[in-house]
């Protein structure tokens, strides 16, 4: 008796149910190897931009939740709190290099575009950066832009062209070399003039800072909240309330999915009880021909499994190119900007492709262990005398 042959015979006898009950299995894994492909993508970007920030501390205004950490690592718009008095202060401490942001947006070709404060020759030193084209900011106050790499590409810029801020023109002195992460997205003016041109007085958004000695970190952070009412986070407490923000929003969105794989379960089951009662009669066969109930248990058991195997192989394709080719288009937010800014890196981890199988395979085999019992458990008598 060639086993698999028989598997694949009976799986396929009723084509349709077939097909329906393994779109099932495979919608259900596709939405959790999605789910998983882009969480891990997106906990790697944010590694990775945490670390481009270049900062050993951060220094915000008191009362900043961990949403507003997030934008921190993004780039996108948030509250002014931080007078500039407050940025002297911190800086005149010896030790330690502090820079000031202003993070604000505007639009172009309708599409949303980070603009970012800054004092142009500390940020260069304090990002290493270099220029791919143009110039880089003449004087601390020039009214001019310096765009990243990213920006260029998107809307095909170069040096001389002109960019709308706020209903007002600016031309563009230069395009930065590439770095492979937020800074590629962003457009630089100097701080004083987006200060004016944004109405926001002498306030700035956040303070990165470098310490020179980092077994010191504390010392900094108790001389810092001694010069200024702030509140300061070092980047490894920065890095944790942000994945920890992402960890439970994964969990909340693949807790979701494990829905759709339980309701795949019941279907597989369903399926399978409606098999034992369609052959009732082969099963009497395979019973009188000398088959012990082990081998008819196996026989349903491996049906169930095939189920497993071929979704978990569809479920997988089908969710890594969907958080391949899908991200692009989510709408822009806090968290989906990390995911475009990524090389979806984590759409392809090994440990998520065979995990997911592992884990279709497992959940139609436990599916398919009480209607495999049920046929095994039926008696010649009643198998054969079916009707």
């Amino acid at each position: 008796m060639n086993i698999p042959k028989l598997v694949v015979k009976n799986l396929t006898r009723r084509k349709g149910r077939f097909v329906f009950t393994l779109l099932g299995i495979t919608i259900g894994i596709a939405s959790f190897v999605t789910l998983l492909s882009l969480g891990g993508g997106l906990k790697k970007e944010i590694r990775k931009q945490a670390a481009e920030l270049g900062a050993n501390l951060v220094v915000t205004p008191k009362g900043w939740c961990a949403y507003e950490q997030v934008s921190v690592l993004t780039g996108e718009q948030l509250p002014e709190g931080i007078p500039f008095s407050v940025v002297g202060k911190i800086a005149a401490i010896k030790g330690l290099t502090a820079v000031p942001y202003l993070t604000e947006r505007t639009a172009y070709k309708n599409n949303p575009v980070s603009v970012i404060g800054i004092l142009p020759e500390e940020m260069k030193r304090f990002k290493n950066w270099e220029m791919e084209q143009g110039k880089y900011f003449a004087t601390q106050d020039e009214k001019a832009l310096v765009i990243g790499s990213g920006i260029a590409g998107q809307f095909e810029l170069k040096p001389g062209d002109e960019l709308t801020v706020k209903g007002e023109r600016f031309p563009i002195r230069g395009i930065l070399k590439e770095t492979g992460g937020k800074d590629d997205i962003a457009v630089y003016m100097p701080l004083s003039v987006t200060q004016k041109l944004y109405e926001v007085g002498s306030n700035v958004s956040f303070i990165a800072i470098k310490v020179d000695d980092i077994a010191r970190i504390d010392a900094y952070i108790l001389k810092i909240q001694e010069a200024a009412n702030v509140a300061v986070v070092s980047d490894k407490q920065l890095l944790k309330s942000v994945l920890a923000i992402v960890g439970t929003v994964s969990m909340t969105l693949q807790l979701i999915a494990a829905v759709a794989i339980l309701a795949a379960a019941f279907g597989i089951i369903n399926t399978m009880m409606t098999a034992v009662s369609e052959r009732k009669r082969e099963i009497g066969i395979l019973q009188a021909i000398g088959a012990p109930r082990g081998t008819i248990f196996s026989l349903f058991l491996l049906e169930s499994g095939f189920y497993g195997l071929l979704g978990g192989i569809f479920g997988v394709v089908g969710g890594l190119l969907f958080s391949l080719f899908a991200s692009p288009y989510i709408s822009q937010n806090e968290f989906t900007t990390l995911i475009k800014g990524g090389d979806a890196a984590g759409a392809l981890d090994l440990r998520i492709i065979f995990g997911s199988m592992l884990f279709s395979v497992a959940v139609s085999l436990v599916s398919g262990l009480y209607p495999a019992w049920k046929a095994a458990r039926m008696t010649p008598v009643e198998a054969i005398s079916y009707e």
